[in-house]
């Protein structure tokens, strides 16, 4: 990275002179020395304490800590739900922490895509219409949304379930469905809330092969909060956060690969599954 003769260069310019020749940065996240400080009633509450730190583009990491460690506010700030109380956050270069909550919320549908452990998918609406929403709060055309939620629909393999709606699904289906639903508007990461904490270990690990193969073959930027140190083993890189500062940051040495281990895993029946072999077998009346 080129640096600056001025001893004064603004972060802004830093961040813009890591800029490499292609017009890409490879710092997605830098967050220099965050504080977010909640107060309630006469108590303050200091979640984060000066936390630095930089993400690259391709990477997959994990985020780990105890109740009340701060993981759960640094993912709200990253994913741009929250701004630090102090300190800057930038995004593929960009300051987005003094942004106003119109500006995040245009930088979320653009930028971020979501997952989390409730699935959070809209009752009474099909597997295709629930990926297709960030599409139709960002004003994409009708069929223009249909081809990307169905191709996004297909990279997690649920191509023959578009027309179920959540409650035809089994647990995995739906948390396959919403991370189609966050990769649906090409973001440029997926931020992942405890993604498998609902599911099975073979569901799981099946959650996270599509994580580890849209991060190797879209070089798509993945972070997860997790509390399970066996999912944590899937990235390449984990952060354990402790009263709001990270206590260590570490490559994963014996990384897992999520397709060896399903080779390894029995095959199941899922749940839906097993209620369709129920039906089948009821005689008429």
């Amino acid at each position: 990275m080129h640096r600056h003769s001025r001893a004064s260069a603004s972060l802004v310019e830093i961040v813009v002179d890591s800029i490499s020749t292609d017009g890409k940065s490879d710092v997605v996240i830098r967050i220099d020395r965050i504080s977010k400080i909640y107060q309630t009633g006469d108590i303050l509450v200091h979640a984060l304490r000066g936390l630095t730190l930089s993400i690259h583009r391709g990477e997959f990491v994990a985020i780990m800590g105890p109740s009340g460690s701060g993981k759960s506010t640094l993912m709200n700030i990253i994913g741009c739900l929250d701004r630090p109380t102090k300190g800057k956050y930038f995004l593929e270069g960009v300051d987005v922490s003094t942004m106003n909550k119109a500006q995040l919320a245009d930088v979320r549908n653009k930028r971020v895509g979501f997952v989390f452990q409730s699935f959070n998918l809209v009752a009474r609406t099909s597997a295709l219409e629930n990926v297709e929403l960030p599409l139709l709060y960002a004003g994409v055309s009708a069929g223009e949304r249909k081809r990307r939620a169905r191709e996004a629909l297909a990279i997690v393999g649920l191509s023959e379930r578009e027309r179920n709606m959540p409650n035809q699904l089994s647990g995995g289906q739906q948390q396959r469905v919403a991370l189609a639903r966050a990769l649906v508007n090409n973001p440029s990461i997926i931020l992942a809330d405890e993604p498998t904490g609902a599911l099975d270990t073979r569901t799981s690990v099946e959650v996270m092969e599509i994580f580890q193969r849209l991060n190797r073959k879209r070089n798509l930027t993945v972070i997860i909060v997790t509390h399970e140190s066996d999912i944590s083993l899937y990235a390449e890189r984990v952060i354990h956060v402790r009263d709001g500062r990270i206590a260590s940051d570490e490559k994963v040495v014996n990384r897992c690969d999520a397709a060896e281990v399903l080779r390894t895993l029995p095959a199941v029946s899922t749940e839906m599954d097993d209620l369709e072999s129920i039906e089948e077998e009821k005689e008429p009346i």
